[in-house]
């Protein structure tokens, strides 16, 4: 059974997509830290991220460098957080998260709840900047 991710991909579910290419794919977290909070994810559906081989791995990392650079343009900040827990959906992803502070990236705080329109607008803001 395709994973959540893999559904969201092949459009199956909404999502608020930043950037896709040949191999990955860059959306919105709908449960989001800050905003701008994102995912990237290999189109290729694998559990652990340490199962990629390393040519898939790497591609992930520059992939994700690129979508960083522009979250940070959009959302001014002292760094892109990158965390990889991977527990709660069997297949690999990266979350970049804006942080001024290690507590940015303390994923027990609460979620921002935001409107369609403003996931919208935050998608917009950061896919101008790539």
């Amino acid at each position: 059974m395709a994973t959540i991710f893999s559904r969201i991909i092949k459009g199956e579910i909404p999502c608020y997509k930043i950037a896709e290419d040949e191999r990955y794919f860059a959306f919105l977290d709908i449960n989001p830290l800050k905003e701008g909070h994102t995912l990237v994810v290999p189109k290729q559906e694998t559990d652990y991220i340490f199962d990629l081989d390393d040519d898939q791995l790497a591609g992930l990392i520059i992939f994700s460098k690129k979508i960083a650079a522009a979250i940070k343009k959009a959302f001014p900040c002292n760094r892109i957080g990158i965390a990889v827990l991977g527990l709660e959906v069997p297949h690999a992803h990266i979350h970049l998260v804006p942080m001024d502070s290690m507590e940015d990236v303390n994923f027990r705080n609460p979620k921002l709840k935001l409107s369609p329109g403003q996931f919208q607008e935050i998608a917009e803001k950061i896919r101008a900047k790539i």
